[in-house]
């Protein structure tokens, strides 16, 4: 039987009830919607598909299977879908300057398709990088009962007996830069790097966020750790359409469910993994979301109080494949849940809480992806902050694998990524360099780039270990090494960044927290007082946009109030 709604206060009622509404249902009839399917809960089934790259590719797929499960859940699903900028092909030149921005423009495409035809509910399916903080975004601005599901990871590769990742490929430019790899050694492995439909399967910057999505309670527990070709997918996809329908019965929320104990225990989960620096960003965006105040400095905090438990890339061992096959997600919040370091008590879109989801699940012996608590692989977690007279605002490194915790060295400055990429290319550095990549922030850049090209060159080049690079730009999750991003101020509104010299002396220590430079206050201010803003070639257009309104890093790049400044909330139009 057709299940009965009462959409008195579901937004859809402005689209669907009453004789003035006449012309907007012809418009659904005209769609092959009949009047039972009109009467019911409008569901957006929001995607990132595209053939930019495979972290897309297998989307539309999935999202068939959640309009299933709402049809099936008495439910009208309506899908459609956003951009996305894929970073491992935007890295590297000025499209990378697009993949911060993407993040808004996601969640504020998402946000105005939900207005525009008054959705009542909303299930999320993203595939790279910023397309999942930027879907989780939009959840919790508009409020609306949602579920977050992830599109899986890739595959990994094989090359000469082992499995690689993209990252391998990026690293192998170095190599084969400084004469360690051939023309047709690195062909074979561009080749054989990216096997199937998926995002990068390392714990990088998609399986972090996707980890998030789980521990903080958007997305079924289970959901985010089958690789993208499984099969499996589909059936999380058609139980994400049930569970949207459940939500709208019950009128839990997003914001129900994201608490500050929920964003706590995503940071968790974040430092526990080595998960990417990134999520310093996202988290703090996020939480602005739903008018909640959490910062890089409470991220760090949390993060450098976490065990470190999973044997992951890029620091580690093993691949998301590989979490998948011991138990996925559950077995990390599992271990870390029955030492005492998650809140059971938040509440998911299961509509039970946390504790409730991880009743049976059995943690696994005779394996090593994944540790118990008390045989964790460091006491504490795998990204750190940093602060000092070179960033009072903070700025984060990833620890995770990472041999020496403390580099004093010297300053070598560049401004902008692709003259400090020319001068690794060309060996144009030495051991103990701290090489410094400035005017590439939120504001500066414009857009915040990433730095793998960079990084991976250098480990590529057998340098890994020796220098160290700070920016006030972003790095990949699959970045390794002594590499500390996030430095505010940045450098495009006079942060210390800005006055750097070559030959300063600079003091990265990951063990106490701190970054300087050897200088007086005079000396900075003898600096400051000649040093002059720089302007962009980004004049116009989206990216000039975001650089006029956007905010500091260490409060999530945000370019709006967020819900702290609300007057009404979409949910309850």
């Amino acid at each position: 039987m057709p299940k009965i709604w009462d959409k008195s206060r579901l937004p859809s009622r402005h689209v669907t009830i009453g004789p003035d509404r006449a012309p907007h249902r012809s418009y659904y009839y005209a769609m092959g919607l009949g009047q039972e399917e009109i009467d019911q809960p409008f569901i957006g089934v929001a995607t990132c598909w595209n053939e930019a790259a495979p972290c897309n590719i297998a989307l539309s797929r999935q999202a068939q299977s959640v309009k299933r499960g709402v049809s099936e859940a008495f439910g009208t699903p309506r899908e459609f879908t956003t951009i996305t900028v894929t970073d491992g092909i935007a890295m590297g030149h000025q499209g990378m300057k697009s993949s911060l921005v993407s993040r808004e423009v996601i969640a504020d495409s998402v946000e105005l398709t939900m207005r525009g035809h008054s959705y009542d509910g909303l299930v999320g399916v993203a595939g790279c990088d910023k397309s999942l903080p930027g879907m989780m975004m939009s959840m919790l601005r508009l409020n609306v009962p949602s579920v977050f599901m992830y599109g899986g990871s890739i595959l990994p590769g094989r090359f000469q007996d082992r499995d690689v990742t993209v990252v391998d490929v990026f690293e192998a430019v170095g190599q084969h830069a400084a004469g360690k790899m051939s023309d047709e050694d690195l062909y074979k492995l561009e080749c054989v790097a990216c096997p199937s439909a998926g995002a990068c399967g390392g714990q990088f910057t998609a399986n972090t966020m996707a980890m998030v999505s789980e521990a903080i309670g958007l997305a079924l527990p289970g959901s985010a750790g089958a690789p993208a070709p499984y099969e499996e997918r589909d059936r999380f996809a058609v139980m994400s359409g049930h569970a949207v329908m459940n939500l709208i019965q019950k009128n839990i929320r997003p914001r129900d469910i994201c608490t500050l104990k929920a964003f706590e225990n995503a940071a968790v989960l974040v430092g526990a993994t080595g998960g990417s620096t990134n999520a310093a960003l996202h988290l703090p965006a996020m939480a602005s979301e739903a008018g909640i105040r959490f910062t890089l400095d409470d991220v760090a905090a949390i993060m450098r109080r976490t065990p470190y438990i999973a044997d992951l890339k890029p620091g580690g061992k093993y691949v998301a494949l590989d979490v998948h096959n011991v138990g996925g997600i559950p077995i990390i919040m599992k271990s870390l849940f029955d030492a005492g370091l998650l809140h059971g008590d938040c509440l998911t879109v299961t509509g039970k809480t946390l504790a409730e989801n991880l009743e049976g699940v059995v943690f696994p012996e005779n394996q090593d992806v994944i540790y118990p608590v008390s045989r964790a692989i460091t006491k504490t977690g795998g990204v750190v902050s940093l602060k000092g007279n070179l960033a009072p605002d903070g700025a984060i490194v990833k620890v995770a694998g990472l041999k020496q915790q403390i580099f004093v060295g010297t300053a070598l400055c560049f401004d902008c990524e692709e003259d400090a990429f020319a001068a690794v290319q060309a060996r144009a550095y030495k051991k103990g360099d701290v090489i410094v990549i400035r005017y590439e922030g939120p504001k500066g850049g414009p857009g915040m780039r990433e730095m793998l090209s960079t990084t991976a060159a250098i480990y590529g080049q057998e340098m890994g270990e020796h220098v160290a690079l700070i920016t006030d730009g972003r790095f990949s999750g699959a970045t390794r090494g002594f590499c500390v991003g996030h430095v505010g101020p940045e450098a495009a509104v006079g942060g210390p960044i800005a006055l750097l010299k070559n030959g300063d002396k600079i003091t990265l220590d990951a063990i106490a927290g701190t970054m300087n430079v050897d200088l007086t206050d005079d000396e900075f201010a003898a600096r400051r007082a000649e040093w002059k803003p720089r302007k962009t070639n980004y004049n116009s257009g989206a990216i000039w946009r975001f650089a006029q309104n956007v905010g500091p890093a260490h409060l999530g790049a945000l370019t709006h109030p967020g819900a702290a400044a609300e007057t009404h909330c979409y949910a309850d139009i």
